[in-house]
């Protein structure tokens, strides 16, 4: 297809992809002359995703640029190749280590990974943003007087668990590893605020129940 007939199915604007392609989101089309390119199936997919990330994901466009570069590396495994991608997307900064609510909050972490035999987890503390976010969090509780810990953590981490194992049975139902990486970063990107939204309607629903509607 022509820029114009990408333009039209994908909904971005020419402009919009002559700017992705020079900042290296989309691969170049295949040159039919000086001026004109073609472009196949392959840059449509490309071009939803970018847009998906940017447009819903609220992704900045050199971070999408790192996160694409991790996707497309076939020389990492997949497990290396999916956490370097999730890893490039925004994060909530470092926690303070001298924070007497944040050792705090990284010893109960620590003894929920330990409870639920997370050992994997466990061993990318140093590393994981994840792990960071959750510290954060629970710190965050913590300096307001609420006692979450690793007891009461357990039973959404097992929740949370399912929900992976769901998130990677779905994505071993796409053909190529290309794929399957892609999807999993949108499931990033768009299956939160999913979950999210999923959460937020079920304690409607159970508030109601209990309280009712005064």
């Amino acid at each position: 297809m022509r820029l114009a007939e990408l333009s039209e199915r994908s909904g971005v604007p020419i402009a919009t992809i002559k700017y992705y392609l020079r900042e290296g989101l989309l691969a170049p089309g295949r040159q039919i002359n000086a001026r004109t390119a073609e472009y196949d199936e392959e840059h449509l997919r490309r071009l939803r995703l970018v847009r998906a990330m940017i447009q819903v994901g609220r992704v900045p466009v050199a971070t999408v640029r790192e996160v694409l570069g991790h996707v497309d590396d076939d020389s990492l495994g997949r497990s290396i190749r999916l956490g370097a991608a999730l890893w490039a997307l925004p994060q909530v900064p470092e926690p303070d280590e001298d924070d007497e609510y944040v050792q705090a909050a990284q010893q109960e972490v620590s003894t929920l990974l330990d409870r639920l035999g997370w050992e994997n987890a466990k061993r990318l503390t140093t590393i994981s943003p994840a792990y960071r976010s959750l510290v954060v969090a629970v710190a965050a509780f913590r300096r307001l007087g609420y006692g979450w810990g690793a007891e009461l953590l357990a039973p959404y981490a097992e929740l949370m668990h399912r929900t992976a194992v769901l998130d990677l049975d779905n994505m071993e139902t796409h053909p190529s590893e290309a794929e399957r990486i892609e999807f999993a970063i949108l499931g990033a990107i768009l299956n939160e605020p999913v979950l999210q939204a999923l959460h937020r309607l079920a304690q409607e629903e159970e508030t109601t129940r209990r309280y009712g509607f005064e």
